[in-house]
């Protein structure tokens, strides 16, 4: 831990309600209806030779989040779409992260919170994998989650809101502690559904197949991914999925902003090898997005 930066410690500017404000500077109160009670959503964002992938899709899931928690973002999709290419510019962020992220305010304190101001910031720094290179062209390992993902009755399942994250860091940290990298979450049903923060695929006979989003986020990723394989070909299959039938997988990766595309190489008990498929597709998104293509194998 000793070579940690922290977060909060470094130098740049964040956007904030429309001004680049200086890294450290960049403060909420304590008392922020966001901090008690969640009402926060974000996004996360790469940057690829100085250009953010996809970059309006994600501002408009923004913005459908937003309102899936009550409330309209002060700026419109054109608007947060530059203050995502000034933050980068201003931040000197060739190939990064960029975390939008907007939440109600300070203004009030207690369940209801119909008049508090809707902030909306936006942060970018150097980011080069979620995974180490090691470990991806292994195939990550992954615990069984004991949490679930809730039914979507419950809670805004397609949003990307922050509180719908709480059960994905505990998970992914009872993985850490038993030496895994991540965690495969279930649904309430007990079907398959995501890890903790990307989605999943299993090759499985020659085809594709992935859990119908019913009460997780179809991801960007998710839906790239799903475009290329039928470019090359390769029959996808949404359905619902239980964990048995890893049993009969050949091969599993996940997808995601961050994840990219990340081969598996364990899941409990089970055991996969990255093949043609997840190459394949591992090698077109690397291509798409403008990376330079990466050897799992």
């Amino acid at each position: 831990m000793a070579d940690l930066v922290p977060f909060d410690d470094r130098d740049g500017f964040i956007w904030m309600n429309g001004r680049m404000v200086p890294w450290r500077e960049a403060k909420l109160h304590v008392l922020t209806h966001a901090l008690h009670y969640a009402s926060a959503v974000f996004e996360g964002e790469r940057v690829y030779g100085g250009k953010i992938f996809k970059l309006t899709e994600h501002t408009e899931r923004l913005a459908a989040s937003a309102k899936m928690l009550g409330f309209e973002l002060p700026f419109t999709i054109a608007e947060i779409d530059e203050a995502c290419r000034k933050t980068c510019q201003v931040n000197n962020i060739v190939d990064g992260y960029v975390r939008p992220i907007a939440w109600r305010g300070s203004e009030m304190m207690g369940v209801s919170a119909q008049t508090t101001r809707i902030n909306v910031a936006i942060a970018s720094w150097p980011w080069p994998s979620y995974f180490s290179p090691e470990a991806r062209t292994k195939g990550i390992r992954l615990k069984i989650a004991d949490w679930r993902r809730p039914d979507p009755k419950t809670a805004p399942v397609h949003a990307k809101a922050t509180g719908l994250y709480m059960i994905c860091t505990l998970s992914k940290h009872a993985a850490e502690n038993e030496g895994c990298h991540d965690a495969l979450m279930l649904d309430w049903r007990g079907q398959i559904a995501e890890s903790t923060g990307a989605n999943v695929f299993m090759a499985i006979e020659g085809k594709l197949h992935t859990p119908t989003p019913d009460c997780f986020l179809n991801g960007i990723t998710r839906r790239t991914v799903i475009d290329l394989a039928k470019k090359n070909g390769i029959e996808v299959v949404e359905r619902a999925i239980w964990p048995e039938e890893l049993a009969k997988a050949d091969e599993v990766f996940l997808t995601g902003t961050a994840a990219e595309v990340t081969p598996v190489g364990e899941i409990g008990p089970y055991n996969f090898q990255p093949g043609t498929i997840t190459r394949t597709l591992l090698e077109d998104y690397e291509r798409l997005v403008g990376k330079t293509a990466a050897k799992t194998a």
